[in-house]
């Protein structure tokens, strides 16, 4: 099985042809991403949000990513791996920036990791780059800018930010960057930043004008029952199914139909005769 890389965002963006990205967090779960051959599972530090119960995503640690990262990595034989540097990994230095992507591609083996921001980040994008890191670029909501932007806000409204933004996504795609995921960003000026750009652009809350979209997948599964994103289409109500087998479960279990015969195994009756 071929494995997906840069050179197939590269070529899917060339012929026109639209790239799938999920949220990837788990073995299990990235099993099934792969198996419906999604271009590339992010992994995204929307676990601490998905999966480890953070109100943000500001608490992740490198640790958590490098860990989470593995194993989606283990799974994900055709699907490219792409791991988000959590918060302050790649604020503080070029250097730090480094040594952390380094960690998400040596220990958890991705193939390429994600950062957020423009301009203030290009020089980590040139140094990863030119080290063979491949990034992911991301502009317009940026979740770990969350308390500094006040809220989950639309980005790119006003003339002014609409102009601010493409001139950002020049800016990373000039460092390097392989690929741009836009969020939350009205969808006619997503759609002309996809035009203007040479690489890939990804969109989740931006409209259908981009070169592909991104989901967490558990959003678009209807597993996550708190909140679900105006930009969010729920593809199967998993969420209720599983709750209706769990109820299910614990009837059974406790009115006594579960397990049944056919779940157990067999012992000849002398020896259990023998035993008392």
């Amino acid at each position: 099985m071929t494995k997906n890389t840069v050179l197939t965002f590269r070529k899917k963006k060339k012929e026109g042809k639209k790239l799938t990205m999920l949220t990837a967090y788990d073995y299990t779960m990235t099993k099934l991403v792969n198996a419906c051959n999604v271009d590339a599972g992010l992994v995204g530090d929307s676990l601490g949000n998905v999966i480890l119960g953070y109100e943000d995503t500001i608490s992740v640690t490198m640790d958590d990513m490098v860990h989470h990262c593995a194993a989606v990595a283990r799974a994900a034989d055709k699907a490219m791996v792409v791991a988000d540097m959590p918060f302050m990994s790649y604020q503080i230095s070029v250097e730090e920036t480094l040594r952390n992507a380094g960690r998400l591609m040596k220990e958890g083996r991705s193939n390429a990791v994600k950062l957020e921001g423009g301009g203030r980040v290009c020089p980590q994008i040139k140094a990863m780059v030119e080290a063979g890191i491949p990034v992911m670029a991301h502009l317009g909501l940026t979740p770990q800018s969350i308390n500094a932007l006040g809220g989950y806000k639309v980005v790119g409204r006003t003339k002014e930010k609409a102009a601010e933004l493409l001139e950002e996504a020049y800016a990373v795609q000039e460092a390097g960057a392989f690929s741009l995921v836009l969020e939350c960003v009205p969808d006619k000026l997503a759609a002309l930043v996809t035009e203007k750009l040479d690489i890939p652009v990804i969109g989740i809350g931006s409209g259908s004008g981009c070169d592909g979209q991104v989901l967490v997948t558990q959003d678009m599964l209807g597993m996550n029952l708190d909140f679900s994103p105006r930009f969010v289409k729920v593809f199967a109500p998993v969420g209720e199914t599983v709750k209706k087998a769990i109820a299910d479960y614990v009837q059974a279990v406790e009115n006594g139909t579960f397990p049944a015969e056919e779940h157990g195994f067999s012992i000849e009756d002398d020896v259990i005769h023998d035993l008392y």
